[in-house]
């Protein structure tokens, strides 16, 4: 009899034992009792689940990151991308979690990757690719609403990679070496448009004064002795030469009228 109590009491004390678990801090333990589920779940800490008519679902609250497989999409440009993403959600109703989906991070990555197709399908490559900012925000709403109803929180979702064709790569090239090379135009003709008007200024000061074009004669040939000491430079006016080209017209046209010498 007494073989008998110690052999009750010592499974009484080990299934007392196995009803205690105990649940960390970022742990939540969905309680169902005869198929039933409690209405809100236990813990963090050490609580008692009586089996095999309780059973216990642990749910993790921690944030949990999804990686997107990489993901066929045509552009609404139809352009042909693989993008992959990267999902970071956590759960915020643990029963939910556990009741109306079989499993919240399979049913999230599904629904990341339909999404990121739908999104990325209705624009064209160039926002693709200067707007992604505004597509995270956009493709983590839609996810938002979408797994809300079964207590998921997705915080953010971000584009990772976007794969081009070799031919779009090429193109993309030939289109930023154009766009270098128009700049580099833009920016000589506003340097040659500068020295233009710098040389303008300079001329005009050097009509007012008269003198200063002497002293950069007398400057020229100090430059020039430098390194040709044997050679001089005389400089000849413009209007000299205008001057000796209506003189020698007046002289001609003179001629012209005189009458000829008779002959003997």
């Amino acid at each position: 009899m007494l073989i008998a109590l110690l052999v009750f009491v010592a499974i009484v004390v080990l299934y007392v034992l196995n009803c205690i678990k105990i649940l960390r801090e970022y742990e939540r333990g969905v309680i169902f009792t005869l198929g039933r589920v409690s209405p809100t779940p236990y813990g963090p800490g050490i609580i008692f689940v009586f089996q095999p008519i309780q059973q216990i679902v642990r749910v993790s609250l921690r944030q949990d990151v999804l990686e997107v497989p990489a993901q066929d999409v045509i552009t609404r440009d139809n352009v042909t991308i693989k993008v992959n993403a990267v999902v970071t959600l956590y759960v915020v109703d643990p029963n939910a979690a556990a009741i109306k989906v079989a499993n919240y991070v399979y049913q999230t990555s599904q629904l990341a990757q339909t999404t990121l197709r739908t999104v990325l399908g209705e624009v064209e490559l160039d926002e693709l690719l200067s707007h992604r900012d505004k597509l995270n925000v956009r493709i983590q709403s839609i996810m938002d609403q979408r797994t809300e109803p079964f207590g998921v929180k997705v915080v953010s979702v971000e584009v990772k990679q976007v794969d081009l064709p070799d031919q779009m790569q090429r193109a993309m090239a030939k289109q930023a070496e154009a766009e270098r090379e128009k700049r580099a135009k833009v920016i000589h003709a506003g340097g040659e448009f500068d020295a233009a008007q710098k040389l303008v200024d300079a001329a005009a000061l050097l009509a007012s004064e008269p003198m200063t074009l002497q002293l950069r004669y007398l400057q020229t040939l100090t430059e020039i002795g430098v390194e040709k000491n044997t050679t001089i430079v005389f400089p000849l006016p413009l209007e000299m030469m205008t001057l000796f080209n209506k003189l020698g017209a007046t002289a001609k046209a003179a001629l012209d009228k005189s009458p000829e010498t008779p002959k003997e």
